[in-house]
C-alpha cells in the first residue's frame, strides 16, 4: 500500500518538487527582506506623500488575492517580459512579501522609543547615520520573529503556483496519484498525507523558532 511513497523514483520526484517550493520561498523572502527594509524605513519617515503612496500600495497588495496576482503576472505580463512559471511565482511572492515586510519594518521602527533618536542625534550623528547604525539594528531584533513567520506563511502559500504549471511538490503529487490510482486506491491518502508531513516538517520548526525568538527578546 505504501509502495507509492517507498518507490525511489516517486520519492526523489517529491523531493525535487519540494525543493522548487523551498527555492521559490527562499528567493522571495530574501527579496522581501531587502525591499521591505528599504520601504519600511521610508514609510516610517515623516514624509506624508511617501507614506500615503506606500500605504495605498500595501492595501492593494493585501486586498487582491495572490492567485489573481499570479494570473496577472503569468498570463498577462509574461507575454511582454517572457516570464517562466517559476519566475512569475517569485515575482508575485516577492511583491507580496516586500509590502508585508515593509509594514513589519515600519512597526518595528516606530516601536523604538523617541529618546533613542534624540540620544543618537546628540552624539552628532546625521539622520542617515542614525538609521544605519542605531535604528535599523534595533529594529531588526524586533523584526526577525515576524520575518520568520512570514517565511512560514510564504512556504504554505506557494502551493497555489501549481495552477500556472509549476512542477512543485503538489503538482508532483498529483502526477504520482494519477499514475498509481488504478493500482492503489489509497494513493491519494498516502501521497497527500506525505505532502502534509513535508510541509509540517518545514513549517513547524520555522514557527517554533519564531516563537522562541519572540519570547526571548520580549
Amino acid at each position: 500500500m505504501f509502495d507509492v511513497i517507498l518507490n525511489e523514483t516517486n520519492f526523489l520526484r517529491l523531493m525535487a518538487g519540494l525543493w522548487i517550493t523551498v527555492k521559490i520561498s527562499l528567493i522571495s523572502i530574501i527579496i522581501s527582506l531587502i525591499g521591505g527594509l528599504i520601504l519600511g524605513v521610508l514609510m516610517s519617515s515623516k514624509n506624508k506623500i511617501i507614506y500615503i503612496i506606500l500605504k495605498i500600495c500595501l492595501e492593494i497588495v493585501r486586498i487582491m488575492p495572490q492567485l489573481v496576482w499570479l494570473f496577472i503576472v503569468y498570463f498577462g505580463l509574461s507575454s511582454i517580459f517572457s516570464f517562466s512559471a517559476i519566475t512569475a511565482s517569485i515575482v508575485v511572492f516577492s511583491i507580496w512579501g516586500v509590502f508585508e515586510m515593509m509594514d513589519l519594518v515600519r512597526g518595528a521602527v516606530l516601536s523604538i522609543p523617541k529618546h533613542t533618536f534624540e540620544s543618537a542625534a546628540s552624539l552628532g550623528l546625521k539622520k542617515f547615520q542614525i538609521y544605519i547604525y542605531v535604528i535599523i539594528p534595533l529594529a531588526l531584533r524586533r523584526l526577525i520573529p515576524g520575518a520568520i513567520n512570514l517565511l512560514s506563511r510564504m512556504i504554505k502559500s506557494t502551493s497555489i503556483v501549481v495552477l500556472i504549471g509549476v512542477v512543485e511538490v503538489l503538482k508532483v503529487s498529483q502526477q504520482i496519484i494519477e499514475l498509481n490510482l488504478l493500482t492503489n486506491n489509497y494513493a491519494p491518502l498516502i501521497v497527500y498525507g506525505f505532502v502534509f508531513f513535508l510541509y509540517f516538517a518545514i513549517c513547524y520548526p520555522v514557527s517554533k523558532l519564531s516563537k522562541i525568538l519572540e519570547n526571548r527578546w520580549n
